[in-house]
């Protein structure tokens, strides 16, 4: 019973992290609107893959990210930089448009799935996030330090993020679908979201060093 609570926890932390909008709940949608529901899951198991890779990663290298945190500084900087770069490029192709063209992430021929592995692991600020929650679920005894306990916590945080991304796959082509919006205007879209997660991870990085 322990273990089945704890995925639901690993559930819901996971879930409330990715239903925030982000440029990988943007290409979800764009994939279901775009190329259909297949591609869009397939994009989102590999978007959790990394997820688990990382949370699992956080969990049995505590110390070592502890000892080497200047990595993930400078992994921090470099998505700063990412994110504007997108964000300049996606408003340049929504300016440029002038046929309804894929969406800037998913303009390509990269298989989905590989997509998914590729944009998620771009992202290291879920290692923090990770990395935090964990600590505070150690030390208040909601997450023991075992074999079992760290498994089930991340099998629970896989299943949050594909439910998390589910909603912007399935509700978000029923939005784009009803309200009847351009790609120009998912471009616009994604490169606010874009600016806007850089904003917040230069934040980060400035304001609320993580280790």
């Amino acid at each position: 019973m322990a273990l089945i609570i704890l995925l639901f926890i690993a559930f819901g932390i996971s879930f409330l992290g990715q239903i925030v909008l982000s440029n990988m709940n943007m290409a979800a949608t764009q994939l279901s609107v775009q190329e259909g529901f297949k591609k869009a899951w397939q994009f989102a198991i590999g978007v959790a893959i990394v997820e688990i890779i990382y949370l699992r990663l956080a969990l049995s290298g505590m110390s070592w990210v502890t000892k080497h945190k200047t990595i993930f500084q400078i992994l921090g900087w470099l998505t700063v930089i990412v994110f504007l770069v997108l964000g300049i490029l996606a408003f340049i192709a929504a300016t440029k448009q002038v046929t309804e063209k894929k969406g800037l992430l998913i303009n390509n021929s990269i298989n989905r799935f590989l997509l998914g592995i590729t944009i998620s692991a771009l992202n290291p600020v879920q290692i923090p996030f990770w990395f935090l929650w964990s600590t505070q679920l150690i030390q208040n005894n909601v997450l023991a330090p075992t074999f079992n306990q760290f498994n089930f916590f991340c099998v629970g945080a896989g299943l949050g993020t594909l439910a998390g991304i589910g909603i912007y796959i399935h509700g978000g082509y029923w939005a784009i679908n009803k309200m009847k919006t351009s790609n120009k205007t998912l471009n616009i879209v994604m490169g606010i979201v874009f600016f806007i997660t850089a904003l917040i991870q230069l934040y980060r990085m400035l304001y609320k060093p993580w280790i």
